[in-house]
């Protein structure tokens, strides 16, 4: 019997006190009137930066409006380009996705052993990360000097990464997002 009671503030999808269609349209309407009428051609113009991106549509404009800014590049962690020891080389799947960026900055985080040298190419630029078990502080001073030298906020950038140790750097950095390293390189559907 106890566990036919639903949790406090849960209703298991059923609302069946009264009110429920007033509620149900004065949730539609705020939720038609949070969303931007855009006109077509700026639309027309971020579902082309999308895909110049190499990202959905539905991804780029999700990171787009959590960051506030239009975004002009990734940041790649050495593991998310599967480089974990010095001999290691960027599968050529990868390297042919980065190829294929259009108008995109790469950027690279190389974590020990691995040198930033060792990532360019296929980034355009790169630098030393954080260490993974490093104070928020230190983190956060260590993206904000990386961000300087590349001349881009940080909020215009998505990190692409492989752990949640990496995850972390996106509030550290305040970077515009973070996608997993298998979703980013995943095939094109």
């Amino acid at each position: 019997m106890a566990g036919s009671i639903p949790k406090i503030g849960h209703n298991s999808g059923r609302v069946d006190e009264p009110g429920k269609s007033w509620r149900r349209h004065v949730w539609a309407k705020a939720r038609r009137d949070l969303m931007p009428n855009l006109p077509i051609e700026v639309i027309r113009r971020r579902v082309a930066r999308a895909k110049e991106l190499g990202l959905p549509y539905k991804t780029y404009a999700g990171l787009r409006a959590a960051s506030g800014d239009d975004l002009i590049g990734f940041m790649f962690s050495s593991n998310a380009l599967d480089l974990l020891r010095a001999a290691d080389s960027v599968p050529a799947a990868k390297v042919a996705k980065l190829d294929a960026l259009r108008d995109a900055k790469t950027v690279g985080l190389a974590i020990s052993p691995i040198a930033p040298e060792h990532l360019t190419p296929p980034l355009q630029s790169a630098y030393a990360a954080p260490d993974l078990l490093a104070p928020w502080a230190q983190t956060r001073a260590a993206l904000r000097t990386v961000f300087a030298q590349t001349g881009h906020p940080a909020s215009r950038f998505v990190l692409v990464c492989n752990s949640d140790l990496e995850r972390e750097w996106v509030q550290a950095g305040r970077m515009a997002g973070t996608l997993p390293a298998a979703d980013y390189f995943a095939p094109a559907q």
